[in-house]
C-alpha cells in the first residue's frame, strides 16, 4: 500500500489519472516551479514508476530555486517507508505525482488528507471515458465529498473551438466538476521539460498564455483553506438535529 504524510497544515496536491500520458508529470514539475519561486520550497513526491518527475528534478540547474524530490516509487533497505517519504518541516506545498494504475486502497491512501485533488484530461473520446472511470473511483471509492469542492480538471493538451474540447466540457458539466484551467497543446512545455525548469521560468512573453492558464490553477490551489472551512461549516449544520437548524437559518436570515 502506498503511504503518504498527514499534517495539518500542509498543502497536499494530488495530482491524478490512471490512464498515462495525459501530462500528469508536466503539471506537477509546472505547479512546484511557480510554488519555488515564490520563497517557500515546495517538495515532489513521485510514485510514477518511470520517475519523470525526478528525471526533470535531476537536470533542474543549480541556480533555480530548490525544489525537494522524493522518489516514492523506490523501496530503500536501509529505511523506514516513513522515513524515506518524509517532508520537510519548512515544506508548505506537497505536490503527488501518482502512478498510472492504482488499487482501490491506493486511491485512498493516496488522497487521504489531501487538500486538493486535480485531474489533467486529454480531450479525446478514449480520454474522456478513462477519466469518467476516475472520477467515479474517486467519488465512490475514496468518498471524495462533492461539497468539499477538492476536485477539479484541467483540460490538457487543447486546441480552440474543437469538437472534442466541447465534449470534455459536457461531460464536466453534467458532473458538476469544474474546470480549472484549459493548457494548449504548446511545445512550450516540451522545451520547459528538456531544460529542467517550469515555463514561469522562460522568458515571459513567449509563455504569456500559458501562464495565464496556470495561473487559474495556483489561484483555486491557494483557496484550500477558504473551500476547507466552508465544507466544515457545512457539514457542522447538517449534524444538527432539523430544528436546530431551522433556529439557525431564521436568525441568520429572519423569518418569513
Amino acid at each position: 500500500m502506498l503511504g503518504t504524510p498527514s499534517r495539518n497544515n500542509l498543502n497536499k496536491i494530488v495530482v491524478l489519472n490512471p490512464k498515462g500520458g495525459c501530462g500528469k508529470s508536466t503539471l506537477v514539475t509546472n505547479l512546484a516551479a511557480i510554488y519555488a519561486r515564490s520563497g517557500a520550497t515546495p517538495a515532489i513526491m513521485d510514485y510514477d514508476p518511470q520517475g519523470s518527475t525526478m528525471a526533470w528534478l535531476a537536470k533542474r540547474p543549480k541556480n533555480r530555486p530548490e525544489i525537494h524530490g522524493i522518489a516514492a516509487y523506490k523501496n530503500s533497505m536501509q529505511a523506514t517507508r516513513s522515513w524515506q517519504l518524509r517532508v520537510p518541516n519548512n515544506t508548505a506545498t506537497l505536490i503527488i505525482d501518482s502512478p498510472a494504475s492504482l488499487s482501490h486502497d491506493d486511491l485512498r491512501e493516496l488522497t487521504r488528507d489531501s487538500t486538493s485533488i486535480l485531474v489533467p484530461i486529454l480531450p479525446s473520446a478514449l480520454d474522456i471515458h478513462a477519466a469518467a472511470r476516475c472520477i467515479a473511483d474517486l467519488l465512490l471509492v475514496a468518498k471524495v465529498d462533492r461539497r468539499e469542492r477538492k476536485l477539479a480538471v484541467v483540460a490538457n493538451r487543447t486546441r480552440k473551438n474543437t469538437k472534442s474540447l466541447a465534449k470534455l466540457i459536457q461531460f464536466l458539466d453534467s458532473l458538476g466538476i469544474p474546470i480549472v484551467a484549459v493548457l494548449r497543446d504548446s511545445q512550450t512545455f516540451v522545451r520547459a521539460a528538456d531544460e529542467g525548469v517550469g515555463i514561469c521560468e522562460m522568458q515571459p512573453s513567449r509563455v504569456k498564455q500559458d501562464m495565464e492558464q496556470l495561473d487559474k490553477i495556483i489561484s483555486w490551489l491557494d483557496a484550500w483553506p477558504d473551500r476547507r472551512r466552508t465544507s466544515n461549516a457545512a457539514t457542522a449544520i447538517n449534524r444538527q438535529p432539523l430544528s436546530e437548524r431551522s433556529n439557525l437559518h431564521r436568525t441568520q436570515f429572519g423569518s418569513a
